[in-house]
């Protein structure tokens, strides 16, 4: 008696398996939100003593944690409108906007043919947004929330070091002009 499933007969299968599970990996941006722990990692707290090291700390840092400072000032705003129920069911349905364009895209957005960098994606998502939301009741509250979201962004980007950030020379290679 021969066995109905030879081991030639699941090779196809098993690598189709194979390949449909490589196809959910999580696109590149979302896969750049850095872990918070180690965006909070007290030992990496210092004040620096020069501008020019507040700068440098600033443009590494807004690059490496650009996903985690996104998601702070946006639940920052979140935080402003809860006792606006209106202009927080509009923001949800924006993060729902961001969500769909921006944290869970598999490849790069695409329009009329031309891919889109993330960065654009990220300043007309945020232009919109903050349009869209001005032109609610709330607009004093999300003012606050994001110059406060703003001010925390850059104070933690001023005061995290920088030296135990990256691993590799790719993640490096992007902050050098």
């Amino acid at each position: 008696m021969t066995n109905p499933t030879s081991s030639n007969d699941l090779a196809p299968k098993l690598e189709y398996i194979t390949r449909s599970n490589d196809h959910h990996n999580v696109r590149p941006g979302l896969a750049t939100r850095r872990p918070w722990k180690q965006m909070l990692d007290l030992s990496s707290f210092n004040f620096p003593r020069k501008i020019a090291t507040v700068i440098t700390r600033i443009r590494a840092n807004t690059v490496y944690f650009q996903t985690n400072y996104t998601i702070f000032v946006l639940f920052s705003v979140f935080l402003s409108l809860i006792w606006n129920p209106f202009s927080l069911l509009i923001l949800l349905s924006l993060i729902g906007a961001w969500l769909f364009l921006y944290f869970l895209r598999d490849e790069p957005l695409t329009l009329f043919d031309r891919e889109i960098d993330h960065r654009v994606v990220l300043i007309a998502m945020s232009v919109l947004t903050l349009s869209i939301l001005f032109l609610t009741e709330a607009k004093l509250n999300i003012a606050v929330a994001v110059v406060a979201g703003v001010a925390v962004v850059l104070f933690h980007a001023a005061v995290r070091k920088t030296e135990d950030m990256y691993r590799n020379e790719d993640e490096t290679s992007r902050l050098l002009p």
